[in-house]
């Protein structure tokens, strides 16, 4: 993760001050950076870590930093891993812009790998999470999305990301077509784990620990499956409560839907799916070889599931 660092601060140098400015303020309060992570233990799986993994992982990183630039500006957020966020320090017009150079400086390093199979994964990889972020944003303030459609949106706008990471780590790898596969179903249901537990934090969590302000997606109007599930099967006037605060943003039915999230079970209904999406994620990696690498990729599935921030 150091050689990441390194690379990830070569490669954000520009000489346009503000640029080098934001992007170390985003880069210098990145959270777990997990993504990158499973690109190097992946590829740990297939024969080691070579550079070119280093590369991929700051790559991953920096799609997944342009994205988070772009996110805050559309949800106008003020808080991310408990400091503020970019586009609240430099305004909205510096974070788009730099977000969108972030995102093309990660196309230029993928060029450099010189791999068109790369190429091919990082650039539908990045299609797909656009077309999330626009699913989402078109289901703002729609009490009425089902499951299904909500687990569109995690799979495209974050699950994404993390499967191909995990697959990037075999190509480079030269894992089998099998393989490969297999890492790619690890990365996808785990990234789904991680958007479930997600979602459970934002409606229960305490506020330091996860960095932002409980009940923030729900301010936004975003219908979150722990909303949905206790929609269905909460009494007429929790499904009012629920149903107002989607339709109209805000937190001013807060309390109100705290209560009836827990009162229907739907935290604890969300995280033991969180943790299905856990367990596939180990079964599609348990016939690999035993090894570091291997065993920390299944301790990653129970920490997702399991952690509180």
């Amino acid at each position: 993760m150091q050689s990441v660092d390194a690379v990830i601060r070569k490669s954000l140098h520009s000489e346009v001050s503000l640029v080098s400015q934001v992007a170390d303020y985003i880069v210098n309060n990145s959270g777990k950076r997990l993504r990158p992570a499973l690109v190097l233990l992946s590829g740990g799986v297939f024969g080691g870590i070579k550079s070119q993994h280093h590369e991929l992982a700051a790559i991953v990183e920096f799609i997944h930093t342009a994205t988070l630039l772009h996110d805050d500006v559309v949800d106008e957020s003020s808080l991310r891993r408990g400091r503020a966020t970019a586009n609240a320090l430099f305004g909205n017009a510096a974070s788009v812009l730099v977000g969108d150079f972030v995102y093309s400086r990660a196309f230029q390093m993928m060029v450099g790998i010189q791999n068109m199979r790369v190429m091919e994964v990082l650039s539908s990889a990045t299609n797909v999470i656009a077309e999330g972020e626009v699913l989402q944003l078109l289901n703002c303030h729609d009490a009425d999305v089902t499951d299904e459609v909500y687990l569109k949106v995690i799979h495209y706008k974050t699950a994404k990301l993390f499967e191909a990471a995990t697959r990037l780590g075999a190509i480079i790898g030269s894992a089998s077509e099998r393989d490969e596969q297999a890492m790619a179903e690890y990365g996808m249901r785990l990234g789904t784990a991680f958007q479930l537990v997600d979602d459970v934090l934002d409606l229960s969590g305490d506020s330091d620990e996860i960095g932002k302000n409980l009940g923030d997606d729900l301010a936004e109007g975003k219908p979150t499956l722990p909303l949905i599930f206790a929609m269905r099967h909460g009494c007429e006037q929790q499904r009012n409560s629920i149903r107002h605060a989607i339709e109209e943003g805000g937190l001013d039915e807060l309390p109100a839907v705290l209560e009836a999230v827990r009162a229907t079970g739907a935290l604890a209904h969300v995280r033991a799916l969180a943790q299905k999406e856990a367990d596939y994620a180990c079964a599609a990696i348990a016939h690999l070889p035993p090894s570091n690498y291997q065993q920390t990729l299944v301790e990653l599935a129970s920490f997702a599931v399991n952690r509180k921030f």
